[in-house]
């Protein structure tokens, strides 16, 4: 007997109907005709256990007892899931083979495996054991993908790295979170200060981005315009460019800060006669966005439609695991298997039957085009999230659904459009030992850029790319004289960094290379690493909120007087993203079989003992009154 181990009842029942009929339904399970057995977790079944399963003493939080390092790691089974844990470990004895059918990504693995291996198996039997990756729920997608069955052993650095994780987060947020919540009580706070690995350099992230904002000192800076006249009475304008010779007078981000320095700039051109030094012309094409990861589409969501990480991702997985519309949604895959290339015509079908406002898309897209975007060398265990070949009637979808799915779509069908293209045009003048320069783009074809909404909401839309003039600059040569006609000299203010939102937090903490301070770090991450994954991100930013370290105002996320407190007083390392973004990059060296178990874990221990010794010498200044309390379940203190 084959015994199919989904991660979700949802999952199990769409594998279930795919095998041979009739089915005989049980409790937690479901017989097929030919008897093989579908099961299914319903999420996690086992969770870690809590210190005091190691140790009694350990119920009670004292500073003695740090750090605590379980010798031999243990599992517990989950007490909300008990019921359904005891169907699949009879189910497990019994069989045969085993497939593991989690989710295509490193929690699908471990927490399928962690099962398997909880119920003592023999060896054999583990070996043996298979794998089936799903990432579209319609019949045909996981026929194939049940025939298109991996040894389960192909996948033990995944699981390895899933497992490093898992560990790491507990002993880090154990053993940190028992710590500064004592040091918080000894400073006269009554509340849990949860600590992790991954929450609270988002946090600090915040934090940090409130003090640099209130600190702030905005300062004037000066820019020169001149307009400039050719020999046929034409006009441009030209901005002035200032040399090395001014950088004393100049911030970093090379703005000109001494008027005097921009009005004697500005009196020794106006009237003079100036010479045409260089011109640029080049049409410039642009390709398509690839197609869609969760964090992109949860950014773009956020900008155009105002949903959250959590809202978006909820509404994914209706759209993968109720209505079959799209694929699996946890990926941080953009790319697509060039066999799904061939799926294109039954795709954008489909879109066109779901969605009455891409239909119009549907018909004008160019299917014999292929983008970059189907690769097999980019494709892991999951790729971009497309739509499926499945339509249905719009009007089932809820208003969020829909805009979420056309979303998907319309970034799907742009892989069927040609390059945007435009007309870069750069005019060098020199007047009176100066430098000026003119820049004109203009738009020569919307290709993939006109399935945008032309509205004002859509950041993408042309008609709001300020960097597109619609005055040309005139045709002149290398070499040809020019009158400085007049000038103007704009005196303008430094403004502060933004406040985060939703997208913009989202795209830090997906980006993080640019966040980190240290040189040796920011060398070994790529610009794609991140803090936390593409299934944890909106689950991370929810915490804090639920946790009353994060408040919105409006769309702008702001640190609470706790949340800034914290971050304040713990010691740098812990709030930077630093350490854990170099965890992460880590972890995917797992994964990846460039880094063992214990090359990780051991140099993670001694960073942790540091930290204790650290935040033992900390006094938490301003945590005073009561803090929100998290939930009772273990949850509360080894999240990320």
């Amino acid at each position: 007997m084959i015994l199919y181990i989904a991660e979700k009842p949802s999952v199990g029942r769409a594998v279930a109907d795919v095998l041979p009929k009739p089915h005989q339904k049980g409790d937690g399970f479901i017989t097929a005709a030919n008897g093989d057995v579908v099961t299914w977790c319903i999420g996690h079944l086992l969770e870690q256990a809590e210190p005091e399963a190691y140790n009694p003493d350990y119920k009670k939080w004292r500073k003695e007892h740090l750090p605590i390092v379980p010798d031999e790691w243990k599992h517990t089974v989950k007490p909300a899931t008990k019921k359904q844990f005891s169907v699949v470990k009879k189910l497990v004895k019994q069989a045969d083979v085993l497939v593991n059918m989690g989710d295509p990504d490193r929690v699908g693995q471990i927490l399928v495996d962690e099962v398997i291996n909880y119920c003592k198996v023999s060896k054999a039997k583990r070996a043996a054991a298979q794998r089936c990756l799903i990432n579209d729920m319609n019949p045909d997608a996981i026929k194939r993908a049940l025939n298109c069955l991996r040894p389960n052993s192909d996948f033990i650095p995944l699981a390895t790295s899933a497992l490093a994780r898992a560990r790491a987060d507990w002993l880090y947020g154990i053993n940190m979170t028992r710590l500064c919540t004592l040091q918080g009580q000894a400073s006269g706070y009554k509340g849990v200060l949860s600590v992790g690995r991954v929450q609270t350099p988002i946090l600090g992230l915040v934090v940090h981005r409130d003090v640099e904002i209130e600190n702030f000192v905005t300062k004037p800076f000066y820019e020169v315009f001149i307009e400039l006249k050719t020999a046929n009475n034409e006009t441009y304008t030209a901005k002035w460019q200032p040399s090395a010779a001014c950088e004393p007078y100049m911030d970093e981000d090379g703005r000109v800060l001494l008027k005097k320095l921009a009005e004697t700039v500005l009196k020794k051109v106006v009237g003079q006669t100036g010479k045409v030094v260089a011109v640029n012309e080049s049409i410039k094409k642009q390709a398509a966005p690839l197609p869609y990861n969760l964090s992109s589409l949860q950014i773009d969501a956020s900008k155009r439609f105002n949903l959250n990480a959590q809202k978006t991702l909820d509404i994914c997985q209706q759209l993968y695991e109720k209505h079959k519309l799209i694929t699996y949604p946890r990926s941080d895959c953009r790319y697509l298997p060039k066999g799904h290339y061939n799926d294109k015509l039954p795709v954008t079908q489909a879109i066109s039957k779901t969605s009455t406002a891409l239909a119009d898309a549907v018909n004008h897209a160019d299917l014999s085009l292929k983008s970059k975007a189907w690769n097999d060398t980019k494709v892991g265990a999951h790729h971009a999230i497309i739509p499926t070949s499945r339509g249905l009637d719009g009007s089932r979808l809820s208003a969020d659904e829909l805009k979420v799915y056309e979303l998907v779509a319309r970034q799907y069908l742009m892989q069927f459009y040609p390059p945007f293209q435009y007309q870069e045009k750069q005019i060098d003048t020199e007047v009176g030992g100066g430098a000026f320069v003119s820049r004109q783009k203009e738009v020569v074809s919307k290709g993939w850029k006109a399935l945008f909404p032309e509205r004002a909401s859509e950041k993408n839309s042309v008609a709001e790319d300020q960097a597109f003039s619609a005055i040309k600059l005139p045709n002149v040569v290398k070499g040809e004289s020019v009158l400085c006609s007049d000038g103007r000299l704009d005196e303008k203010q430094t403004s502060p960094p933004k406040h985060f939102t939703d997208a913009t937090l989202l795209a830090a903490m997906t980006g993080i290379a640019r966040y980190v301070s240290d040189p040796e770090i920011k060398k070994v991450l790529r610009d794609t690493d991140g803090l936390g994954t593409e299934a944890t991100r909106a689950g991370i930013i929810e915490l804090l909120f639920k946790r009353d370290f994060l408040i919105k105002k409006g769309k702008e996320i702001h640190a609470t007087e706790v949340g800034r407190r914290l971050i304040l007083s713990l010691p740098e390392v812990m709030a930077l993203p630093d350490m854990t973004a170099h965890w992460e990059s880590q972890l995917e060296a797992i994964s990846e079989k460039n880094m063992s178990y214990s090359q990780f874990m051991q140099p993670m221990l001694a960073g942790l003992n540091m930290l204790i010794n650290q935040v033992n010498s900390i006094h938490f200044t301003g945590l005073k009154g009561h803090g929100k309390a998290p939930r009772r379940r273990k949850k509360r203190i080894s999240s990320r």
